[in-house]
């Protein structure tokens, strides 16, 4: 299951998905119509921004806006930024790896080798689902 924070950040990436190529958008803006406080939205958008997925202008006519083509950005992107790792387990993450601490040998537990494949399918499908294709389903 996702985290409202996770779930507010797609809702606020699909208002510039269909913003993107128009410029910046106020957060304000943003915020009313993907129904996200604002409060949660300002710290959201600002991580966003410093990965790379937004760009943002200061001053008249500022905001954020989307910094790359929403057909390149996927779900297992924002999950990462926003959530962490897509891992069911630390010890099967690819990019939070740590050993779990209940685990006396890592080699040998059947549980982590039944997460690899659950965290694959994962990573398939997140990775396969771009902001372009969420905003143009019906």
């Amino acid at each position: 299951m996702i985290t409202k924070k996770t779930k507010y950040a797609f809702k606020a990436l699909l208002v510039l998905v269909e913003e993107f190529g128009k410029g910046p958008i106020l957060i304000q803006k943003i915020a009313d119509r993907s129904e996200v406080p604002k409060k949660f939205l300002e710290a959201i958008l600002l991580q966003l921004n410093k990965n790379g997925l937004l760009g943002s202008k200061k001053g008249k006519g500022g905001g954020y806006y989307l910094d790359r083509d929403p057909e390149t950005i996927n779900m297992a992107m924002i999950y990462r930024i926003v959530e962490g790792p897509i891992a069911p387990t630390p010890c099967v993450s690819l990019n939070f790896y740590r050993p779990c601490s209940d685990c006396k040998n890592e080699a040998t537990c059947k549980l982590k080798k039944a997460m690899v494949p659950v965290r694959d399918a994962n990573i398939q499908v997140l990775e396969g689902i771009s902001l372009a294709k969420i905003y143009n389903w019906k």
